[in-house]
């Protein structure tokens, strides 16, 4: 056999020591010991395809470690015998409703002396770790004496993602072995690092090849393994003085991204290092009470809401994606952008268009996004392969799947469809990128209307992990299945919606931006109104975002959406118009609002004396999204509130610590969002008319 193909097979068995008894007493661990001597002791958390720690593993990890202290191996391997990867963390069902921080700091402290335990163990100790190891996981690895990555391994904190800090000890003894500027830098901003950047900063020993564990984890159990050592800066860094002026430093960065007020968990990870970091033991004590005074903030438990509704629409996504081959219509910024991100996915994808030029950009933006999010060239290589230029648009006889990115005009996509669908294949989809063509009308001239199906994706398309799957009453469910298969298998969250105009998002957003544009009418300054919306936590202003879609895709769909819901929405303003046909459309041609340079907008800071930002004015921008999004329930555009506020986070970045725009206002209280909207439509117009549907979301 291939020798290459011997080693492709030899690094896909995991090295897991001897071969355990069948009649184990533990229901997530089984223990052995090697000829040599060494104990291994293998987490295989039971009915579960990835080791998490929850309250009962953490206990019989501690049972397993008092056996292998009274029997003393001649030393201990930790690894887990799960293929997706050592330990993804903590079990995040037992953080959920945490409203007590005494509770949560009594269950931490209980963990805490599992891991201590860990560390005091008189024997050699090295973790071997393969796949993802974060959090909690990576915590249990820092509590081992040696660490040996498998090449590919990934190592993170992601508990910032959740409102938290690590709290398994993983503050303490990071900062303490690796230099606190990049220890610090990696738990408060999430980041992963691969095996060869963890060996690089001394977070693992060596990194090795599955197929030489075994001399790997001898060479550290008997001390022939050169241990990764804080160096001096490390110590230095952690020097008072010096805490001091890095704290500072941190704080200010912290402060570009996230404001305290919201996201209070990096400052408290800083707070905690600057008052403690001299010393292991008062770390220790003190991240166990400030790791439970997150828990119960509103951010973390938001947050940590948050991750559950990314879970629940990856799962409405199913698994068994057929699709192979994939073809776009249209290499305009959408399309050439869906068409990078799937190739990017590992699928085949044909680009077709009338010109070569928006396919040459479309190749080139593609090869930029890759170089970013790819990390090994010959990976960007195959994915560039993938993505093949189609000027004949041959592509539509072999495609499983195609999808229509044209301009939003009806008669043209409907000429489209009336040159591709006799070239089609029998059991392929036809989906449309339309973001406000109702797919009634664009069934009307197809003779299999029923694989017709919507497939909204957001701009930016690799960053956006929403796509609506909308589908009309004549459609064949199983079309539908296949295309939410398809969403999920490129890494997307799908959301199902029936069609209606603007769907779920864009009808929601577009009073949003709209009532901004009436704010601006009536002479409230522009980086005001995007404050406003700003310090509410949505990612950016009303008018920046117009900006960035463009002021035509606002107008259009601003104007399409009124033939439908009429005084439900803002007036355009007149003056809107006459800024698009001076071709002024925003980020695009470099003025729109703002004027743009290198894809950023050029903003003065607001004068120190002057107006400020009102709680009115924030509910002028956010309240009709809540209200939007009870209508579409109302009506059945969509059947879940659940999903309803996972869309308006993972489609439009909408505050993600307030959980979404029914989840806010449920806690801001049902009564007292209606009552405002009244008070609302008093003041400025019936736009603001609270919608039925509010009597049943309380």
């Amino acid at each position: 056999m291939d020798s290459k193909i011997m080693t492709a097979l030899g690094d896909r068995v995991l090295e897991l020591g001897p071969k355990p008894a069948t009649d184990s007493p533990y229901k997530h661990f089984k223990l052995t010991r090697d000829d040599d001597g060494v104990a291994w002791l293998l987490f295989d958390r039971a009915g579960a395809s990835a080791n998490t720690l929850s309250s009962d593993v953490m206990e019989e990890f501690d049972a397993a470690l008092a056996v292998i202290e009274t029997e003393r191996p001649a030393g201990l391997v930790i690894r887990s015998a799960k293929p997706s990867g050592f330990i993804a963390g903590a079990d995040v069902n037992e953080f959920l409703g945490a409203t007590d921080p005494e509770t949560v700091e009594t269950r931490i402290r209980a963990a805490h002396a599992v891991v201590d335990h860990l560390e005091a163990l008189k024997l050699p100790t090295v973790a071997v770790i393969h796949g993802f190891c974060l959090g909690g996981g990576l915590e249990v690895a820092l509590a081992c004496q040696s660490r040996i990555a498998i090449d590919g391994a990934r190592f993170g904190f992601p508990e910032v993602m959740l409102g938290l800090h690590p709290g398994l000890g993983g503050t303490a003894r990071f900062t303490a072995l690796v230099n606190p500027t990049q220890s610090m830098a990696l738990m408060l901003t999430g980041r992963t690092i691969d095996a060869r950047r963890a060996k690089s900063l001394g977070l693992v020993d060596a990194v090795t090849q599955e197929r030489h564990v075994r001399g790997a984890v001898k060479d550290a159990l008997f001390g022939r393994l050169k241990r990764a050592r804080p160096g001096l800066l490390t110590r230095a860094a952690n020097f008072a003085p010096v805490r001091g002026l890095l704290a500072k430093r941190m704080r200010s960065e912290a402060a570009k991204a996230a404001p305290r007020e919201h996201y209070p968990a990096p400052y408290a990870l800083i707070d905690l290092w600057e008052t403690n970091g001299g010393s292991k033991a008062a770390m220790l004590k003190a991240e166990q009470a400030s790791f439970a005074r997150l828990m119960v903030t509103p951010t973390a438990q938001n947050l940590i809401r948050v991750f559950f509704l990314r879970e629940q629409m990856k799962k409405a996504a199913g698994s068994g994606n057929d699709i192979r081959h994939v073809h776009v219509i249209g290499a305009g910024a959408m399309g050439g952008d869906i068409a990078a991100w799937v190739a990017g996915q590992g699928l085949r994808v044909s680009l077709a268009d009338m010109k070569a030029e928006p396919i040459a950009g479309a190749v080139k933006r593609a090869a930029e996004l890759y170089g970013k999010i790819i990390r090994k060239p010959t990976e960007v290589r195959d994915a560039l392969d993938r993505l093949i230029p189609d000027m004949d648009g041959e592509g539509v006889r072999n495609a499983d799947l195609i999808i229509e990115a044209v301009p939003e005009k009806l008669e043209l996509k409907q000429k489209v469809y009336a040159g591709i669908e006799p070239r089609m294949k029998p059991g392929a989809i036809l989906a449309t990128n339309t973001s406000s063509i109702p797919l009634q009308d664009l069934r009307t001239t197809l003779a299999r209307p029923e694989r017709l199906v919507g497939l909204h994706f957001f701009n930016p398309v690799s960053r956006l992990q929403l796509v609506e799957v909308v589908s009309h009453d004549g459609n064949d469910a199983q079309v539908l299945t296949e295309a939410l298969a398809f969403v999920g298998a490129i890494d997307r969250l799908p959301l199902p919606v029936k069609s209606s105009p603007g769907f779920l998002v864009n009808r929601a957003l577009t009073p949003y931006m709209l009532e901004a544009m009436v704010m601006l009418d009536e002479k409230i300054d522009q980086r005001l109104i995007d404050t406003a919306a700003v310090q509410f936590g949505m990612p950016m202003g009303p008018i920046e975002l117009a900006d960035q879609v463009g002021l035509d895709i606002c107008l259009d769909v601003g104007d399409m959406l009124r033939t439908k819901f009429g005084d439900l929405l803002p007036p355009t303003p007149a003056w809107l118009r006459d800024k698009v046909a001076k071709g002024e459309l925003g980020r695009k041609t470099g003025k729109g609002f703002y004027t743009w340079k290198d894809g950023k907008a050029e903003k003065t800071p607001l004068p120190e004396t002057g107006p400020r930002v009102t709680d009115q004015m924030i509910d002028r921008l956010v309240l009709p999204m809540s209200n939007v999004c009870v209508a579409a329930l109302r009506e059945g555009i969509v059947d879940d509130p659940d999903a309803v506020d996972g869309a308006m986070i993972f489609g439009t970045g909408y505050a993600p610590f307030r959980g979404g725009p029914l989840n806010y206002a449920r806690t801001r209280g049902v009564e007292n969002v209606v009552s405002t909207l009244r008070g609302l439509a008093e003041r400025f117009g019936g736009r603001f008319t609270p919608d039925p549907g509010w009597d049943s979301l309380r």
